[in-house]
């Protein structure tokens, strides 16, 4: 997010760096690199949350860019810069509490796609190792029993499910009352 917010501000040069090395990292499939790089390192919780995080910084860059990038010339951030406000106060005071919506409502959607990926991963037995227990390894175990009518597989997919609902609605419930305040604090 930082990376995008920067390119967006700075824009030159440094946009077009950024941007061009973030093009390159989305131009690989996430899967396959989770498999490569998980097939050489150790697969421990660490390697899983650095390959998670790779794989959809490249997304959050995108948005943060594109959100910041149409909120960067609006005058108030021209006003910043004319004061001569340095370039981490714009980003921190002017465009970041602007561009806050748009990207917590990627932050609810990364948030379901990375739970979804870690179990995908663990299902494949790339994921966290045993002991320790994860949803996608329940799934995994207990997936036979589906041919036999056991529905052990479904609890802990639903709960997949659930959890993914869950963190969408609490988001979807932060970002309905922040814009019911501002029309308070804008009408009042």
């Amino acid at each position: 997010m930082a990376l995008g917010l920067l390119a967006a501000m700075q824009r030159g040069w440094v946009d077009q760096a950024l941007s061009r090395g973030n093009d390159l990292l989305m131009a690989i499939p996430t899967l396959i690199f989770a498999l490569v790089v998980l097939a050489v390192l150790p697969k421990n919780v660490v390697v899983l949350v650095l390959v998670m995080a790779a794989l959809d910084a490249t997304r959050v860059f995108r948005v943060s860019r594109a959100v910041a990038t149409d909120i960067a010339v609006l005058d108030y951030v021209e006003v910043a810069r004319m004061r001569g406000e340095g370039w981490g106060w714009i980003m921190l005071r002017e465009i970041l509490p602007n561009a806050a919506a748009p990207l917590l409502a990627e932050f609810g959607m990364r948030f379901a796609f990375a739970v979804l990926f870690l179990s995908t991963l663990s299902f494949l037995g790339l994921g966290i190792q045993p002991p320790v227990a994860d949803w996608g390894s329940s799934v995994k175990e207990n997936k036979d029993g589906l041919l036999f009518g056991i529905f052990a597989a479904l609890i802990p997919g639903g709960a997949i499910v659930l959890l993914a609902v869950s963190v969408n609605l609490i988001v979807d419930w932060v970002l309905t009352r922040a814009a019911r305040l501002r029309g308070e604090l804008g009408n009042g």
